[in-house]
């Protein structure tokens, strides 16, 4: 499929996000202020268990070797060792791409157009679905005591702290981006009936931390959160849906492989096409990789009968146009993101923009359609979503054409 925008050499990752000076407040210390993040690796088993003892192991990748924090000068020690390979695990930072958001204390529309869009009816009053399937959400955290949250919220783990590798029970969002992207897939409407809805509000939330509230974080912790959802699929027995709404320019292997891992162990991994068209081979990673399903940005404006893809919407590669096989660099699928109003980090709600807004909807239409057909497996699942999509053809926007395209892939896949 396609994966998002992933800029690392050992490599961080950021979120993609379009938004409305949502993120000027509350930064918090760059989290290398004090510590720097390598990946060690060596064919000398010796020295690299002398060097795991000695710095410690964040993350251990086996052969690919293991990460860990070290002070500047450990690291410039580390660089002089002729039997260590060591490389920097870089950052990657937020794209902001749209500086218009609007924030409110209760939602303007219960069912905002993305969600009629998606069950193709104007004058939706509510949505239902996803019960049994869990969406593992990879992101800044989430408000899990949101009124339109609370009642979905399963799992709650940090995976960006430098305190530890994991820590449970705790997945707070100062950004707000990951509230967001959670309230798209399954917001409730509250106890109340009042909120907001996602798409498939009775789906069991499980909030995973890997970015901190900056809006980046690191591929080590990225690539380890999405093995550990796929594992506690597994461990529980249920369907597992990861949805990133994050990414960088450039392929990482640490993220690479435990995406086809996750696919491997039955989970299905959705991911944002980027924020960088829409000029053709602009697609980030992990939404550009084969293995996960890349999601393009829609808008909410009719052309030659459908939607349109929003210009900053990320396209694939024009070589692959048209010929509906899912390779790397390529847009799978599109869905609503322009102008998204969902759950906000202060329990209130907000309107923002970017093919994170859209990757959720996507993630949301899975655990929809899997809690439908339990028996029905993650390939099976994806086939589902591109069958709908063909069905449902956006040629509005550039590179916008009939069939499989660039921009919007094999179209809008929808509940209806």
């Amino acid at each position: 499929m396609k994966r998002l925008f992933s800029l690392v050499l050992t490599v961080v990752l950021m979120v993609s996000i379009f938004a409305s000076g949502a993120f000027a407040a509350n930064v918090e210390k760059d989290q290398t202020s004090e510590k720097l993040r390598v990946l060690i690796s060596s064919t000398n088993p010796h020295a690299k268990n002398e060097a795991m003892s000695k710095y410690g192991v964040r993350w251990n990748f086996d052969n690919k070797g293991f990460t860990t924090n070290v002070t500047e000068q450990q690291f410039e020690a580390l660089q002089k060792n002729k039997n260590l390979d060591v490389s920097l695990v870089n950052k990657v930072y937020l794209d902001r791409v749209s500086q218009s958001a609007s924030r409110s204390a209760v939602p303007s529309d219960q069912t905002p157009w993305g969600m009629e869009a998606m069950y193709n009816d104007s004058s939706l009053q509510a949505t239902s679905g996803g019960s049994g399937v869990r969406v593992a959400v990879l992101d800044t955290g989430t408000y899990t005591e949101h009124v339109d949250l609370a009642g979905n919220v399963e799992q709650c783990k940090d995976f960006s702290s430098n305190r530890s590798p994991i820590l449970n029970g705790q997945c707070s969002d100062k950004n707000g981006h990951g509230t967001h992207v959670s309230g798209t897939v399954l917001a409730n409407g509250g106890a109340d009936g009042q909120g907001v809805y996602g798409v498939a509000p009775e789906a069991k939330l499980w909030a995973y931390k890997v970015l901190g509230n900056s809006g980046f974080g690191y591929s080590d912790d990225i690539a380890n959160a999405i093995m550990h959802a796929a594992d506690e699929g597994n461990s529980l027995g249920v369907h597992v849906v990861i949805s990133m709404s994050l990414g960088s320019s450039s392929k990482d292997s640490l993220i690479a492989d435990a995406v086809t891992y996750a696919m491997d162990n039955g989970a299905l991994v959705v991911a944002a096409a980027g924020n960088d068209g829409p000029d053709p081979n602009t697609i980030g990673y992990p939404g550009g990789l084969a293995d996960a399903v890349a999601v393009a940005a829609l808008e909410n404006v009719q052309e030659n009968g459908n939607y349109r893809v929003a210009d900053f919407s990320s396209r694939g590669n024009p070589n692959t146009d048209g010929d509906f096989v899912i390779g790397e660099g390529d847009v799978e699928v599109s869905a609503p993101g322009r102008a998204i109003e969902s759950t906000w980090k202060d329990g209130a709600y907000n309107t923002i923009s970017g093919t994170s807004m859209a990757t959720p909807h996507i993630s949301g239409l899975a655990a929809k359609i899997w809690a439908a057909n339990p028996t029905m497996s993650n390939d099976a699942l994806r086939t589902e979503l591109q069958n709908r999509a063909t069905a449902n053809d956006i040629s509005g926007g550039l590179y916008a054409t009939s069939g499989d395209d660039i921009a919007s892939g094999f179209g809008f896949p929808t509940v209806q």
